[in-house]
């Protein structure tokens, strides 16, 4: 039987200028899906596993979209409550060059950020489950929602559910100060911590020595540190740091780091040409979750991770459409691109 793996959070309505039109030239809008916790699942699904979504969505024909949405790919939405008024929505500007990508956010007063603990039976949806996972971007949508986080964690902790938590920061979402409170609470909980270069950082003020995101400048060897001090102040049994230098908004380098508490791994580092970076660290998530179920080896769930999360970028939308035949090529050095016949 497949593992069995629970993702909570906000499915949102993407809204995307076609190409590289800005927002100020568009005349038309591509319409899809997407959020952190859904595009974690979606992954995970197409990877073969049971995977669930839990969220509150409207009952109108917009919130069932969503709903079908992630039913195409096989993914449980069985306990979606249903309810509240709109969906959120995030309009996407993709960035070229020196141009940065631009994300604005209309998802105030979605059915997620308003609703309660009652939404949610978190003994029936945890039955026969093996991980849950959420990310910081949740807890940040109000104090009820990070009530509800709570909640889930405390259940499956009772349960003796793996948890993973994606610190993921969104400074349009709230403070650091703020952030840094709730997510310390929540992290108590947390088994396997991921994170990007800045988020522990921010969320923490746990900083890596000599390195500078506008610049590109990653060191690897200070998020060492960096892994070492959130293992240490939350006990996690694992921290993973994605490690993305930024040469321009087209292209990255792009490698990560997994911490297990006694040593440290480093992946291969991708040269990638962007084509889609939304859902990055979703798909570099779900990634770990997928070797971290199956019993990889350290070195082997790194690779796996950061393939997952390389092939990604070369994707349009939100979600991850690869195989894990796919991802283990990569993985395994087959990185050339040639057509396969």
């Amino acid at each position: 039987m497949a593992k069995k793996v629970i993702t909570f959070g906000e499915i949102m309505l993407r809204l995307a200028p076609e190409g590289y039109y800005r927002f100020v030239q568009a005349e038309k809008y591509g319409a899809t899906y997407g959020g952190g916790e859904a595009n974690v699942a979606v992954s995970l699904a197409n990877y073969g596993l049971d995977a669930g979504f839990v969220t509150k969505l409207p009952k109108h024909e917009i919130g069932q979209a969503g709903v079908n949405s992630l039913r195409r790919y096989g993914v449980d939405t069985t306990y979606i409550a249903r309810g509240g008024d709109r969906v959120g929505i995030y309009y996407l500007e993709k960035g070229a060059s020196q141009r940065p990508s631009k994300v604005i956010y209309d998802r105030a007063g979605s059915s997620i950020a308003a609703a309660s603990k009652e939404d949610f039976d978190w003994e029936s949806i945890f039955a026969d489950v093996e991980w849950f996972h959420f990310t910081g971007i949740t807890p940040a949508l109000g104090d009820n929602v990070a009530e509800i986080c709570k909640e889930a964690c405390k259940v499956a902790k009772k349960k003796g559910i793996t948890i993973s938590c994606d610190l993921n920061y969104r400074n349009k979402l709230w403070s650091k100060q703020k952030a840094g409170e709730v997510m310390g609470e929540l992290c108590q909980y947390v088994d396997v911590c991921i994170a990007n270069e800045e988020d522990a950082s921010d969320v923490f003020g746990i900083k890596a020595a000599d390195t500078d995101v506008t610049t590109g400048k990653v060191n690897h060897e200070g998020y060492k540190d960096v892994a070492k001090q959130l293992a240490e102040r939350f006990g996690f049994s694992k921290v993973a740091i994605t490690l993305r230098g930024s040469i321009s908004a087209n292209d990255n380098n792009w490698a990560a780091m997994l911490y297990d508490g006694k040593d440290y791994y480093f992946s291969k580092n991708y040269l990638i040409h962007i084509v889609d970076r939304v859902g990055g660290g979703d798909s570099f998530g779900a990634g770990l979750i997928y070797a971290c179920i199956n019993d990889y080896e350290p070195q082997a769930t790194i690779e796996f991770a950061v393939a997952a999360s390389c092939l990604k970028h070369t994707i349009e939308g939100d979600f991850n459409m690869v195989s894990v035949d796919e991802v283990k090529k990569l993985a395994g050095g087959d990185g050339s691109g040639r057509v396969q016949r």
